[in-house]
């Protein structure tokens, strides 16, 4: 059983409400001692006053939930007090005083994950949903919350027991006649329709996370290209800096934006050319870095004219997504085959985001399902695809069947791991670790 917490749940700053929330064991007697009123029935809110003995701290709303019908399992009650932190500090003070504890980060969420009221995708898609940026964002991290992603596990688990279990009596009771014969022809036939189930899971995880995270697009090129000029286009403000003096820019200069409702993350880099100032220097390497870091590199060009610096920089960009755009359209007289013409002086850049929403799909947002996409869930599905192809090679390479099953486990387990069943505590508390205190 676990001790009883309390802290904010709402921003811990002046507002007309604040929200103070407690769950455990001793909630309702620790409340109860507070309180004006007697707390008799879960599911009902309580007018009345916080008193430390006879003074009244304050006037409030106090909401109560018997366990097991509340968001962690336990008993919870939450205390709606007038929004000053003062006021909300007093309160808190009073319950640890009481015997409750501060809670840690994501503590809330966390108990009802081992409380079993939901799983760990619905867990991280409580944070996910918190912090998403954009409507579609927010309608993946609803689609997990519900449980509506998690259940897309549900036809693999039960195949891979299917098999795992007819496996196990085929060796631990060979000599009963009337129960199915596992070979290894049957193992690989099954597999195949198991890994392409995985590999489709994968495939819509990563369309899906580049909608919840955003992508990272670095703007890159030798100096006075007009780097800088286009992030203030895209952003539609001045953002950067924007002179005719080469190496202007001597670090990474950011801004986001939505484009059609994908976050962008757009990084305008220092030029890169050969330098002698040792900041630029700096800042050029970091250039370079960012050119690793990013799903989208933009390398912008200057109309008719290609540098020794610019091809080694197309040689730099060649194995990664990338758009190649001639900047100062006004000065063009021929134009590459390859590439995208603009004038980011005069926000010419049309062709650009087309260009762009076309290289990640973004006309089929309205197309959104459930789809499992942190970074967590999605390395455990390549966890799980991977021990499924081992079988699958091992049984055409004519192992045993007990041998094969190791490698089946190993799948089974991971997909166990991606909903927390049998969770290693250290993992779970390493996810909790980047939620807010009140979740």
């Amino acid at each position: 059983m676990f001790d009883t917490i309390v802290n904010l749940i709402t921003p811990p700053m002046k507002g007309a409400v604040a929200v103070i929330r407690l769950s455990g064991e001793k909630t309702l007697e620790i409340v109860q001692s507070i309180f004006s009123r007697e707390i008799t029935k879960s599911h009902h809110v309580y007018y009345g006053y916080i008193k430390n003995n006879e003074e009244i701290v304050d006037e409030v709303m106090l909401s109560y939930f018997k366990a097991p019908r509340s968001f962690t399992g336990e008993d919870v009650i939450e205390i709606s007090s007038h929004g000053s932190m003062l006021i909300a500090n007093q309160i808190i003070s009073m319950c640890l005083a009481k015997g409750a504890r501060l809670s840690e980060r994501g503590e809330f969420t966390s108990r009802a994950f081992y409380n079993g009221r939901i799983d760990l995708v619905q867990a991280e898609a409580v944070n996910e949903l918190i912090n998403a940026q954009t409507e579609e964002a927010k309608k993946l991290s609803l689609f997990s919350l519900k449980g509506e992603t998690s259940k897309l596990l549900d036809p693999l688990k039960s195949k891979l027991a299917d098999i795992l279990s007819l496996i196990e009596v085929n060796i631990d009771y060979p000599e009963y006649e009337d129960i199915e014969t596992m070979t290894n022809d049957k193992i690989i036939n099954e597999l195949d329709d198991v890994i392409n189930v995985v590999t489709q899971l994968i495939k819509d995880g990563e369309k899906s996370r580049i909608i919840s995270e955003g992508i990272k697009i670095s703007i890159i090129g030798r100096p006075n290209v007009g780097k800088s000029s286009l992030l203030n286009a895209l952003l539609k403000q001045e953002k950067a800096i924007v002179t005719n003096i080469p190496g202007t820019t001597r670090d990474i200069v950011e801004g986001q934006i939505n484009l059609n409702g994908l976050i962008i993350n757009l990084l305008d880099t220092a030029g890169i050319r050969e330098a002698d100032n040792e900041v630029e220097k700096i800042g050029i390497e970091r250039s370079k870095k960012s050119i690793d870091e990013s799903d989208l590199v933009i390398l912008v060009l200057e109309a008719n004219v290609l540098l020794e610096e610019d091809k080694e920089l197309l040689y730099a960009i060649k194995d990664k997504k990338h758009i190649i755009v001639y900047n100062k359209l006004d000065l063009i007289k021929e134009k590459e085959t390859e590439g995208i013409y603009i004038s980011a002086k005069e926000q010419n850049i049309k062709e650009l985001e087309e260009k762009i929403k076309e290289l990640f799909s973004l006309d089929k947002l309205n197309e959104l399902s459930p789809s499992l996409c942190s970074a967590r869930e999605i390395g455990l599905l390549n966890k799980v695809k991977s021990n499924l192809i081992k079988a699958k090679l091992e049984a055409k390479e004519g192992l045993s069947l007990d041998l094969i099953s190791i490698s089946l486990k190993e799948a089974y387990d991971a997909i166990k791991d991606i909903l927390g069943e049998e969770v290693h505590v250290d993992l779970s508390e390493e996810i909790f670790s980047r939620f807010c205190v009140g979740k």
